[in-house]
């Protein structure tokens, strides 16, 4: 019988390239779960599929909303559940943190909840990927690379939240035998990437200039972070990987990984990839503080040991690939007519 996979959180980039990964690598099935009122902009490409029913459904819910999971489950039945669904940008956070702490932590339970409970009446035992975030690791000590075991430190509402997520996983692992894993991904883009997050918004403002939307200055906030960049594409691979190896015994109920990249830059540095990306040869750099966060996550260096001796894995997308793609994404964008807001 083909397997199911559900994807919480389908219509975000990452949801959106798991789906794109499932369907192009296997023969299973995949559903993704999204609030009704959520833009399909990272899915246009799969609505024909969609409509047609092939392999490929969406179902609506919602985190905070425990009957709906309750009855997405039950119709569902799925082998796997990759849950990506989250409020996921960290400086949003600090202007809505107790959405994000309920969304991250409450929802997350909600979900959990729903398969133990269904577990202990049914048997009925998925394997459960849920996503934490390297933003766990917050303000880390510069020069050290972050391993699985290194101690928390919350530099947002939004890596609390992540911390209660990855504690949960955990948790109803080791508790309730549920078949869990977590995972830390380091910084990650690419197309689909949010306009919140820092190299896509700086590509973003880099194509409105280009086409004529923007004066020549791009506008960005704390520039003093170095970090592990890798292609979200990349990513979504070890995360299948993940599920199938959890699903054959391989990954112990509630085990965590770091996912990241191998290739680090400071930020100035990735600003300046970007411009010889650039047709335009005039463009400015200014700090604009409203783009500052209170407190940041300024450098995040990764050990993947961890991981490469659980699945054979490694980034295969070069980081400047990964940009160019990023900037096309945004020029194809604004080529259509999708404008986007200047934030």
């Amino acid at each position: 019988m083909t397997k199911t996979v559900l994807i919480t959180g389908i219509t975000g980039q990452v949801g959106s390239q798991l789906a794109d990964y499932v369907l192009d690598n296997t023969d299973y099935a995949v559903v993704g779960m999204m609030r009704w009122q959520e833009p399909l902009d990272n899915l246009y490409h799969l609505t024909d599929r969609i409509n047609r029913k092939d392999r490929i459904s969406l179902q609506y819910a919602d985190l905070n909303d425990y009957s709906s999971l309750i009855r997405l489950i039950d119709a569902v039945n799925p082998d796997y559940i990759s849950h990506l669904a989250a409020q996921s940008y960290p400086k949003t956070s600090f202007d809505i943190p107790i959405e994000t702490l309920q969304t991250n932590i409450i929802g997350t339970a909600n979900l959990l909840e729903c398969i133990r409970l269904k577990k202990s009446q049914t048997g009925y035992n998925p394997v459960v990927h849920v996503c934490s975030s390297s933003e766990v690791y917050g303000k880390a000590k510069p020069g050290i690379a972050l391993a699985e075991d290194t101690p928390f430190h919350g530099a947002s509402p939004y890596s609390i939240s992540k911390i209660g997520t990855d504690y949960l996983g955990r948790f109803y692992g080791e508790a309730y035998n549920l078949r869990t894993f977590i995972t830390r991904m380091g910084t990650h883009s690419g197309p689909r990437r949010s306009d919140v997050f820092f190299e896509s918004t700086v590509a973003k403002q880099i194509a409105l200039i280009e086409a004529g939307y923007q004066e020549p200055v791009i506008r960005v906030g704390n520039l003093s972070s170095t970090r592990t960049f890798q292609d979200a594409r990349d990513a979504v691979r070890a995360y299948f990987l993940l599920l199938e190896a959890s699903a054959v015994g391989k990954v112990p109920c509630g085990e965590y990984f770091n996912i990241a990249g191998e290739e680090a830059y400071q930020l100035p540095a990735v600003i300046d990839l970007l411009l010889e990306l650039s047709t335009r040869s005039d463009i400015k750099i200014t700090t604009d503080q409203d783009r500052m966060r209170p407190i940041d996550a300024d450098y995040q260096m990764f050990d993947n040991r961890k991981i490469s001796a659980v699945i054979d894995w490694k980034p295969q997308i070069p980081v400047k690939q990964m940009f160019a793609d990023l900037l096309d994404h945004w020029r194809q964008e604004i080529a259509i007519g999708r404008i986007p807001l200047n934030r």
